[in-house]
């Protein structure tokens, strides 16, 4: 039995993720939210809900408690804040794999023309995000972290991988390809350790995303 807890479950990606493994009877699912009003009613049988903060830093210590992996779908102005209480709780509770969902852009690796227009647009945005990165990579963990293109919501699963020190590629993919690689690290937890992953749609190339 792997014991996944998911925090930010109620994010599209993540909703993803959830339903892939909810068949898996060797997977057990923590979804950790803090709006109680996101929940559907039709939560996975493999899954119980927790209604609080990753800033809660004694609520997220009991959810962390006795987990194989962190999965952390979070965002926000504060995301490297968050990314240090998440840090932190694995370290006090001993649970070493984290998969972190974080940005194109945190390594100023994105080339060209789209590069000079996705910094021009969130890369102010991004300095948390890089925060965060910079906090992961310095821990003890044993992390992934996935840097997804601009996401789309086509329901497809199309994508390929960079790793950190390549230059990005592509523009576009869709949050059901990340959910998707996502769950086969879930699945497969020795995949990609201390490794970030950039993920994008083969053949998005371009100077923007096309619905920009």
């Amino acid at each position: 039995m792997t014991k996944v807890l998911v925090l930010g479950a109620s994010g599209q990606i993540a909703q993803w993720v959830v339903r892939s493994l909810a068949a898996d009877q060797s997977i057990r699912q923590t979804l950790l939210m803090r709006d109680p009003r996101k929940l559907t009613g039709q939560e996975p049988a493999n899954a119980e809900v927790v209604i609080g903060s990753v800033l809660d830093k004694q609520l997220l210590r009991q959810a962390v408690s006795g987990q194989d992996i962190v999965y952390a779908n979070l965002t926000g102005d504060d995301l490297d804040k968050q990314a240090r209480a998440v840090i932190a709780a694995m370290e006090a509770e001993a649970v070493k794999r984290l998969v972190f969902v974080l940005s194109l852009g945190i390594y100023d690796e994105v080339p060209g023309r789209f590069g000079d227009w996705n910094r021009a647009t969130i890369g102010e945005d991004l300095k948390p995000f890089s925060r965060a990165a910079a906090a992961i990579e310095a821990s003890g963990l044993a992390y992934t972290i996935v840097r997804p293109a601009w996401l789309t919501d086509d329901d497809e699963v199309d994508y390929e991988l960079t790793t950190k020190g390549q230059p990005f590629k592509g523009t576009v993919v869709s949050r059901r390809s990340v959910a998707d690689l996502i769950a086969q690290v879930v699945t497969h937890p020795g995949l990609h350790v201390q490794e970030s992953l950039g993920v994008n749609k083969p053949g998005s190339d371009g100077d923007k995303p096309y619905f920009m």
